[in-house]
């Protein structure tokens, strides 16, 4: 996954705040990358509204 690239949100691994799960099925921007706490890279995901967070790789896919 490249930066800029459009992603989709498919699914959440963990329980999340109702800000983030209510972008579960949305299309967002990859914006940049982050280290997780050892068990791989997360991806910063930038929505429409100028929200964003971070999702690790197997909770989004390409759109």
């Amino acid at each position: 996954m490249d930066i800029g690239q459009k992603v989709k949100v498919i699914r959440l691994r963990d329980r999340v705040s109702s800000a983030i799960a209510q972008k579960l099925g949305q299309i967002g921007i990859i914006e940049g990358y982050k280290v997780t706490d050892g068990k791989g890279i997360g991806v910063v995901v930038k929505f429409d509204d100028n929200f964003s967070t971070w999702f690790f790789e197997d909770e989004i896919k390409p759109a």
